[in-house]
């Protein structure tokens, strides 16, 4: 990589004697701080809000269409059913069913609430709804067990749950008063549908949260360790939404239909679907889970023109036949929560000429932000990056080792700073400790670098590094090489002991259906490819039998 010497600040004096630095912030990086700041600017209408009384829900709500709009103005539609519901519809369901939380079960401000369901047209509903009484949302995947339900049911202090008929089994161990989403056939329990319909829009408390307070409880690793309870704020969520507005704004996507599939329990479904895209008056298709053939079929049916996705899925374009669905009204796909690689980016690139593919970065503490491609032609001519800084956040690489802010193309742990930057983890403030320091920067925990321009690269998790004879091996540098090879769809790398190296990288590959694939193909394929020679940062392959491990 350019630039590997040591960084010096050059500092320079004019004739009388005044020290200055020349100017080398043409990326956002300054010199003297070893900070990178964004280049990317809000116009005046769209200033995060600063007013400390603002909630979430109050947001949300003062930016839907106004009345003569929402009416007929479509908020979302079931891609299983083509149910819809208008924003004028959603508003008055979200105003009753507030009312029925706090008036009929006396849900208070500051009670949190627990959900437990896949995607459908009630997710946000309940959402909006419970921060509009003052009450904390905590979401959880539908896939996780009972046990692991039970815990985050405790960790939260959940004071009542809602889940979807099929979970509730999972949830009725914990002793939580629960609520179904939908009216169960004999009327058994008492349901969300059931509370909307005979619920009248009361007024709800007059006591508003903060921005400082808590808005929701999600839970995630973190940047090192185990699960642990994201706390956002009202204020970071309000952020995190008036920049997805913008990003809206600033790529003309105002009257776009987006396509959910991400499951709205994790922070880039909440953040943008369950919350955010509301903000900018936008159509969304809604699938209950995700499936690739009917995410083809949707995009078909409802025209759709923007999907927010995720490596895999922009994978499995890349590799599957997409069965003669029509796909022509597609024209931006934005990738996150993981890296995307250069490869797939190639890949998808050259299948769909058409549509724009921006990748961006994020992370449940920073609310779901972080990075971002304003345009297209950016995005094309810097691949394998993240984008830039979004406005409001700042960085830092910083050496792992020596705790020195590094300068353009060098490569260190990726630390944050923004409004939309968590509030800590809950009941852990060793862990907060360990990741937010004194001066409210987050540690990411990724290996990363910034090229001349300010466009983020993220090279891997620093805890999967794997370390090879005294040098660091990116596992995803080593999936990227073997998912370029057209008979495998997907592969991890991870490390393997051994007694001479240290460590050596062992990849599982997924074969495609009807492959003959064998393990000394893919072995010969790996060594074929370009090296990383040893001295550049994350060095050094190891080849050999025992480094491949192919898997069906």
């Amino acid at each position: 990589m350019a630039n590997e010497e040591g960084w010096i600040p050059i500092v320079e004096e004019d004739s009388v004697g005044r020290r200055s630095v020349p100017d080398q912030r043409s990326g956002g990086f300054d010199p003297l701080t070893g900070v990178y700041h964004s280049l990317l600017q809000l116009d005046k209408h769209q200033q995060i809000p600063t007013r400390p009384d603002l909630d979430t829900a109050t947001f949300v709500l003062s930016q839907f269409p106004q009345a003569d709009q929402a009416e007929s103005r479509v908020a979302l539609i079931d891609s299983a059913t083509n149910h819809r519901i208008t924003y004028a519809e959603m508003h008055r369901s979200i105003n009753k069913l507030a009312s029925g939380l706090y008036h009929g079960l006396g849900v208070q401000k500051g009670d949190v609430v627990f959900i437990l369901s896949p995607n459908s047209l009630l997710y946000p509903i309940m959402c909006l709804a419970v921060l509009s009484v003052g009450a904390v949302l905590t979401t959880a995947n539908s896939l996780n067990t009972e046990s692991e339900i039970a815990k985050q049911v405790h960790d939260s202090g959940a004071k009542l749950a809602i889940a979807s008929p099929e979970e509730i089994h999972k949830i009725l161990p914990t002793g939580v008063p629960t609520l179904l989403t939908s009216r169960p056939k004999d009327d058994s329990a008492l349901s969300i549908e059931e509370l909307i319909d005979s619920s009248e829009p009361l007024n709800v408390p007059q006591a508003r949260p903060a921005q400082s307070d808590t808005a929701a409880i999600l839970y995630s690793s973190g940047t090192t360790g185990k699960s642990k309870g994201v706390l956002l704020t009202h204020g970071n969520i309000i952020s995190i939404m008036t920049l997805l507005r913008w990003s809206v704004d600033i790529s003309s996507s105002q009257n776009d239909v987006f396509l959910c599939f991400i499951p709205m329990f994790h922070i880039y479904g909440l953040a943008f679907f369950a919350l955010g895209l509301f903000c900018a008056g936008i159509t969304t298709v809604l699938m209950p889970r995700f499936d690739f053939q009917d995410m083809l079929k949707a995009i078909q049916t409802h025209k759709v023109n923007n999907i927010a996705a995720v490596p895999p899925v922009i994978l499995g374009l890349v590799k599957y036949n997409t069965g003669g669905y029509d796909l022509s009204s597609l024209r931006r796909v934005g990738s996150g929560a993981a890296p995307l690689s250069k490869e797939v980016a190639d890949g998808f690139r050259e299948k769909f000429p058409w549509v724009e593919l921006r990748p961006g970065y994020g992370l449940t503490e920073t609310s779901g932000g972080a990075t971002f491609f304003p345009s297209n032609e950016q995005a094309k001519a810097r691949l394998g990056s993240s984008g830039m800084l979004i406005p409001s956040f700042s960085a830092k690489v910083v050496d792992f080792e020596t705790g020195v802010a590094l300068p353009p193309y060098r490569e260190g742990e990726l630390w944050l700073k923004s409004p939309a930057v968590m509030k800590g983890y809950l009941g852990n403030e060793e862990a907060t400790t360990a990741t937010i320091d004194p001066d409210g920067w987050l540690k990411t925990g990724d290996l990363c670098y910034f090229d001349g321009d300010g466009f983020l690269y993220i090279v891997d998790r620093i805890k999967e590094l794997i370390k090879h004879n005294g040098y660091q091996v990116a596992p995803a540098e080593l999936e990227a090489q073997l998912l370029t090879h057209s008979q495998i769809l997907d592969a991890a790398v991870i490390p393997l002991e051994d007694e001479e190296a240290g460590q050596i990288p062992m990849a599982y590959v997924v074969k495609a259906a009807g492959s003959e694939l064998t393990e000394v193909q893919v072995i010969q394929f790996v060594a074929g490819q370009k090296r990383i020679t040893p001295g550049k940062g994350h060095n050094c392959i190891q080849q050999g039998p025992d480094n491949i491990v192919p898997v069906s």
